[in-house]
């Protein structure tokens, strides 16, 4: 491979990876508004109530089983409390 060959697919590959690290960043940054709507795109619409927002809460401190217990107990599937917890800490 020639030199400048070479050249060249090292700054296409470092254009990519730093261009895929650009799309994927904000995902990086949910927090208790994430674990939120999480739950309120399963209430359809509805607004979560003081005791999801409290749960989400706990969640983003890392406590993710009184996250998961808090939003059960509010009415929330387990699955979709399971995967609403897990978006509050990040």
């Amino acid at each position: 491979m020639r030199p400048s060959t070479r050249f060249a697919s090292v700054l296409t590959g470092l254009a990519l990876a730093v261009g895929g690290a650009a799309l994927t960043a904000p995902a990086a940054h949910a927090d208790v508004s994430a674990c939120i709507n999480r739950v309120e795109r399963e209430l359809k619409g509805g607004e979560a109530p003081e005791a999801v927002r409290t749960a989400c809460g706990n969640g983003e401190t890392g406590a993710q089983a009184t996250c998961v217990s808090g939003l059960t107990a509010g009415g929330v599937t387990h699955g979709t409390a399971v995967a609403a917890c897990t978006l509050s800490p990040q």
